[in-house]
């Protein structure tokens, strides 16, 4: 794979995504592989855990989350939890095997007096030597700030869909705030983790659109989750078409291609995903996963349940040091594999020649 092909580009164009899409799948595949093995060891998977620090009664009206207010989901609600509990919650997934541990909050954006209480959460997190993520919906630039100054290492926002499809799904915060929280994330010096929803009924183009607007921030993401859609009883999706897994992984593999130094997360909906599905996923550049039983108030894999596939699969975790190396590193890193590689094919071929 040349340099060019692998390098960071921000002005992919529709048709060239589209292009991408319209490979036959084994190319599609193929040239992923490539992307994913320059920049990344190939069998190391970056695993989280997310916890759900404040549940419920969401002021938003996202037609996909059981968290809405606007929806009867039957979900019971829950105040924002006690610091003590979050640490407590994160020292078990440290010892589970996750190296990173991220909150979420059902809120359009965090209230003042919640602030100090989020803050203490991720000092107290990023004491255990986890990474730390949050998701509290939109934040100021103030607000970023003061996450970053208390140790927040990533702040997730999801764009969810394309521009085009966006009003189709929420129609309480428009998709340009949802730029300008990813603004203040990243010009407080912390990691942006943004991706989208697959199988909400959107088109083939809007996911080309989704793809085409994460690949046009710059830097591009650090993490990009690609979830396929989970569909809950009480919100307004739950009949919507399933999505051919086939075409899942696809974006998978156009995501890995369009960002190749981003972790590719495979995300929310992966329950209901065979393990087929989701080896192809990690070899269309899937490189990050949720570990643990729920997500936010979805299911999840058990944590025994991904091990195994790790073991089928023989993946393993990757380690904090490994995704702390800058991405030139891990370019060397492969370089030099691959090198040694053709040099015992090489001293291999001399030993049978004499």
């Amino acid at each position: 794979m040349s340099a060019t092909a692998s390098r960071q580009r921000h002005d992919w164009s529709i048709d060239e995504i589209n292009a991408l899409f319209a490979l036959p799948f084994n190319d599609l595949l193929l040239r992923a592989q490539q992307t994913h093995r320059a920049h990344f060891e190939p069998n190391a998977v970056q695993v989280s855990t997310l916890l759900s620090i404040k549940t419920g009664a969401c002021p938003e009206d996202c037609k996909y989350c059981p968290q809405s207010g606007h929806y009867n989901t039957e979900l019971e609600k829950e105040k924002l939890m006690e610091v003590e509990k979050v640490v407590s919650q994160a020292r078990e997934a440290r010892d589970a095997g996750a190296s990173r541990f991220c909150m979420g909050a059902a809120w359009k954006s965090p209230r003042e007096r919640d602030m100090p209480v989020v803050e203490e959460m991720v000092r107290q997190v990023k004491a255990l030597g986890l990474e730390t993520c949050m998701t509290l919906g939109s934040v100021s630039g103030e607000q970023a700030g003061r996450l970053a100054e208390a140790g927040l290492d990533y702040y997730n926002h999801n764009l969810d869909t394309s521009p085009e499809y966006y009003g189709e799904i929420i129609t309480t915060r428009t998709f340009d705030e949802r730029l300008e929280t990813l603004d203040h994330v990243r010009g407080a010096g912390m990691k942006v983790c943004t991706g989208g929803i697959l199988g909400m009924g959107e088109s083939e183009r809007d996911r080309s659109a989704l793809l085409q607007q994460l690949a046009s921030l710059d830097p591009h993401p650090e993490s990009v989750p690609i979830n396929m859609l989970v569909k809950v009883p009480g919100t307004p999706l739950e009949n919507v078409d399933d999505l051919d897994p086939l075409e899942f992984v696809r974006a998978i593999a156009v995501a890995r291609i369009m960002m190749p130094q981003s972790h590719v997360r495979l995300s929310a909906g992966r329950e209901n995903m065979s393990e087929s599905t989701q080896a192809l996923a990690f070899m269309a550049g899937a490189n990050s996963i949720f570990y643990g039983d729920r997500l936010l108030t979805t299911d999840n894999p058990e944590a025994s349940r991904d091990r195994r596939l790790f073991q089928k699969l023989g993946l393993h975790p990757e380690t904090r040091d490994a995704d702390c190396r800058s991405a030139s590193d891990d370019a060397e890193a492969a370089r030099l594999a691959r090198q040694l590689h053709v040099n015992r094919v090489n001293q291999l071929a001399v030993d049978a020649s004499a």
